[in-house]
């Protein structure tokens, strides 16, 4: 039917989100089949993916939801969330962002849809927000040097944990954690140390500490219970013991307390929740990591440096482990392959937006509210068994807890019950008056008299002891003291994001990281207080919604993978990898066969998976890999048989690394299975699978899924990820469950679990809104459809390019799969061009580059995924066969071996100005697509010299005279 009288089929699917999500139309699909030689998408199943992997079963999910359907269906879940005044404490508190940071920043694709700064020079914004970060964590911790943040306050402590393993020179296998610790991170903690061989002592530090050897000690501070306790001595202790002591500390109260670095400490950690994060029901959050100067090449996760560009001006890059995980595999020292760079941004704008004075401030008030509502419930009848405290402390209600506790949420208000005798009471940032108040009302009976606020406060005689409390200046760089006015606030938000380049400027074809689009309607719900605004441990009847949604999504991704039972605990991919090989471990201890440590891993794979192993207790062995880049399986039924009575796993990715759909997935996990190994699947690449192959129907006993890739959660800037994992029957009961909340896992046996992987019950729960607004809005046809899609603009970036880059591996009938790796290797040799070269050249066309050197080195890994159109694709394309006109250019002599625009690239805005040394024209450098005259992406800085950063590493801000 024509457009002039289209059907009511027609009306009713025209702004369907389906067709929103997808990059191309139907005549831009049309002419890229047709490139191929195909007549529909229908066709790449036959032609691309083995018979053997594909499910016809029919998917269960619902059918398409319009956004407005889903906007109001989310609003209806969260409608069952209660959000009461939280007083829990624990580690996480109410706070206020900043209506210009959540509007310029949270709410903003510049910094949301972002990648990771592996490229810097088109990652200078984010690169500086998060040295900002590392600023503001080393000025209040007192340490030398901080990284650029954790995935949450408990997984850095275990990371401190196994640090100071490598570090300490103690002899001992024991670690010891202090009663005072919050439950959430000992458990964490205990759960790590099983796996890596550790003992764990839990005891009262302040009492114990020379009863025991010891490597590592962990203490609070403030306490969970509140307690600021004096940690010279134990300092002094462990250190005499040749241990190391880590400290969990509160960011808000490090405003005014002595700082844990004027102990003496080695390393502090803790969360930057409360600087305006939302709770979030548990996440995501940026938890903070500072060490000395000296154990910095011993720290987990990514360090922001300051560096210099090839013109010597000051420039900013990711130094040291960068890929640590890629390089070292099983020797890495850490598996954390992610970051919470959107949150750690937030953060520091947080800071950089209130300065030391307003802060200060803030932590004042709360402070002198905590000391005027303890003494009103003294006054009341009540004594406080804290003594010295911030913003918590404990009350002892003799057998009266649990009514005081219920009387509190009759008056919406959560406090924290340690048990039947005592009741804890947290404040922060939005206490107030009345707040105090009602409180007290709660503690009171009808004939007591109401304490007055005013007398209590003159009355007031600090608690804390001067000998406690910080001396020194804090958030003494300028930028802390420049952008109080929302106008400069604004404007310095903008400055940085527009140095970068991210999903709203130009696709980025990251092979193996799933850029795509991050819609707006699966976004809008994390900014709703009925999602963000609960505190992790509230009872379970106030979060009905997040129950409601937990059991949805759980079902619509057991559906698309075949699986039987998913845990969201896992808050990053390589977190899930880890919960991942803990089930399997647990389950072959539970059958007897504890002895099963082998875990197989082929050398393609990604390098988070051999360090994962280590980190779950298991030996790595490496699989070897064909010519077509594919499992060997005759050194698979080798090494089966070698290890036949202790294997426990195998860990494989498909589609491969390298973006090839293997035909031997499916025997291959049958050798595992028939000599009593499990599968585990890395579903970084499910992106190519969903709605077309079910992996825990395939073979796969469990596998990871990135939320942030396949199912639409924002990259961020390197994080927030969510990496839940998905298991077959016989290993649900086995998935992770929680100290504090209970019934998380609802599959648990008597036999236990692998015990808590993360800080909350639910991992990053917050987010996952996104995923399942995602499924939702794109139903079974619309998920199958996107992942042909992506397959398809796969194939037709490695036919295009082919004629020009050689197209590495290739599966079935010469198709790719969801990404194609092109070869650069040959360029060293004709004309020194490396693949680096082209990385930074296509900077000069206003692109992301693609992976460089993964999983080969100087070859580059693309992907298109499916949300962008052809007119995008070409553009890149037509970037790349460019690119390889000006090597030609330089294979051939008509341009110079090294003064070349490859060499010199890219080519920033201040050459403009300058006089022009190049044998080459302005027009070639800086225009070298006619398109970008219109909306050309201006680099800040030229290339970046490495080798100079390494050399001068330093991770502080410089003066705002040194970026002027």
């Amino acid at each position: 039917m024509s457009d002039s009288h289209p059907s009511l089929d027609e009306l009713e699917m025209r702004g369907n989100f389906i067709q929103r999500h997808i990059g191309c139309n139907p005549k831009q699909t049309e002419a890229m089949l047709a490139e191929l030689g195909l007549n529909s998408l229908e066709d790449l199943i036959g032609l691309a993916i083995p018979s053997n992997i594909l499910n016809d079963e029919p998917l269960k999910l619902t059918d398409t939801m319009r956004e407005r359907t889903v906007i109001k269906y989310l609003r209806k879940i969260r409608s069952r969330n209660k959000v009461f005044t939280s007083l829990i404490g624990m580690g996480y508190y109410d706070t206020v962002m900043p209506a210009v940071i959540k509007r310029n920043v949270l709410e903003n694709p510049s910094w949301y849809t972002a990648y990771t700064p592996y490229q810097a020079e088109v990652s200078q914004g984010r690169l500086e927000a998060l040295l900002n970060f590392q600023q503001m964590i080393t000025d209040l911790t007192g340490m030398e040097i901080a990284n650029a943040s954790l995935l949450d306050e408990a997984t850095a402590a275990a990371e401190a944990m196994a640090m100071a393993k490598r570090l300490a020179k103690s002899r001992s296998n024991c670690v010891f954690i202090d009663q005072g610790c919050h439950p959430q991170t000992i458990a964490v903690m205990q759960t790590r140390a099983e796996s890596l061989g550790f003992e764990v002592v839990v005891g009262d530090v302040f009492q114990q500490l020379v009863q025991y050897e010891f490597f590592s000690v962990l203490v609070q501070y403030p306490a969970t219970t509140g307690e600021i306790n004096d940690l010279t001595e134990l300092v002094a202790i462990a250190h005499r013991k040749s241990a190391l002591v880590t400290v969990a500390a509160d960011l808000l109260s490090l405003v005014l307390l002595k700082s844990p670095a004027a102990y003496d400490v080695d390393i502090v950690v803790g969360s930057a929740q409360r600087f305006g994060v939302p709770m979030g029901y548990g996440g995501p959050h940026a938890a903070f990591f500072a060490t000395k100067e000296a154990y910095k090449r011993s720290m987990p996760g990514r360090i922001i440096g300051v560096s210099q560009d090839v013109h010597g001006e000051l420039a900013l890059r990711m130094a040291l482990q960068t890929r640590e995980q890629h390089i070292r595999r099983d020797k890495a020292t850490s598996n954390i392959c992610t970051a919470q760079v959107l949150l750690a941004v937030i953060a520091s704008f947080y800071a950089i937006y209130h300065g030391p004075k307003e802060l200060r401030l803030m932590a004042g008030r709360v402070h002198r509210y905590a000391q005027i509502l303890a003494k009103g419930i003294e006054q009341i009848g009540y004594n406080i068994f804290t003594q010295q405290y911030f913003d918590t402390f404990v009350v002892y209600t003799p057998g009266r807890a649990k009514r005081i506790v219920s009387k509190a949420q009759e008056a919406e208000i959560n406090l924290r019950t340690l048990d039947a005798d005592h009741i804890g009471i947290s404040l922060d940032e939005t206490t107030n008056r009345d707040l105090i108040r009602t409180v007290w009302r709660i503690f009171s009976t009808a004939t007591d008299d109401p304490p007055d606020i005013n007398t209590l406060d003159k009355a007031i005689v600090e608690c804390i002891p001067d000998t406690l409390l910080r001396q020194d200046a804090i958030l003494q760089h300028p930028v802390f003291h420049k952008y109080h006015s929302e106008t400069e606030m604004m404007r310095y938000m903008r400055k940085l994001a527009r140095k970068d380049i991210a999903l709203d400027r130009s696709m980025i074809p990251l092979g193996s990281c799933t850029m795509k689009l991050n819609a707006a309607t699966e976004m809008q719900a994390i900014s709703a207080r009925e999602f963000n605004g609960l505190h992790p441990f509230v009872p379970l009847y106030q979060a009905l919604g997040y129950q409601q949604l937990f059991e949805e999504l759980e079902d619509m991704l057991c559906d698309l993978t075949g699986f039987d039972a998913f845990s969201f605990q896992p808050n990053a991919g390589s977190q899930g990898e880890y919960t991942g090989l803990l089930v399997i471990r647990k389950y072959h201890q539970v059958r007897g066969q504890a002895q099963r440590n082998i875990c197989l891993i082929p050398e393609s794979a990604h390098g988070t998976n051999p360090a994962s192993a280590v980190m779950a207790g298991l030996q790595v062995v490496v699989l070897a890999c064909d010519a077509n880049g594919n499992v060997s399986v005759e050194d698979l039924q080798q090494k089966v048989l070698q290890y036949q009575d202790t294997l426990a796993a195998l860990m494989i990715t498909y589609p491969s690394t390298h973006g090839v759909f293997e035909e031997s997935f499916r025997e291959i996990c049958d050798i595992i299975h028939q000599y009593g190994g499990q599968v585990y699947l890395d579903g970084a690449n499910f992106n190519a699978l969903v709605g077309l192959s079910r992996p825990g129907k395939i073979g796969a006993d469990v596998a990871h899924l990135n939320l942030h890739k396949t199912f639409c959660i924002p990259h961020g800037g390197g994080g927030p990820g969510v990496g839940p994992i998905g298991v077959v029957d016989h290993l649900a009961a086995y998935l992770p469950d929680h100290p504090v909340v209970k019934g998380v896992n609802p599959y648990k046996t008597e036999q236990g679990t692998v015990g808590a992987v993360s800080a909350a019950p639910w991992g990053s729960a917050s987010i996952l809104t996104i995923s399942w607004a995602y499924i939702a809005m794109m139903g079974a046809t619309g998920l199958k459809k996107a992942t042909l899609h992506a397959i398809l603009n796969a194939n037709y970036i490695a036919q295009r390019l082919a004629p020009y880059y050689p197209v590495l591996y290739t599966g079935k009938n010469g198709y790719v799969a969801h990404e194609c790796i092109i070869d650069c290797r040959a360029f060293k040799k004709t004309c020194n061009i490396s693949v680096d070269d082209i990385a930074k050249r296509l900077i000069d066309y206003g692109f992301h580059a693609p992976t460089v050197s993964f999983p080969v080195p100087d070859t580059l890994m693309i992907e298109p995924t499916e949300s962008e159109d052809k007119g995008e694709i070409d553009r890149f394309c037509q970037a790349m066969i460019s690119i390889r006109q000006e090597i030609q250019d330089i294979e051939s002599g008509a341009a110079d071996l090294l003064n070349n625009v490859l060499h010199n690239a890219p080519h920033k805005h201040r050459l403009l100005i300058e006089e022009w040394h190049f044998p080459y024209s302005k027009q070639q450098a800086f225009f070298p697509d006619k398109g970008l005259h219109d909306d050309k992406y201006w680099p800040p800085v030229g290339r970046i010299d490495n080798v100079y950063g390494d050399r001068h590493l330093y991770c502080s801000c410089p003066s705002i005279a040194e970026y002027k």
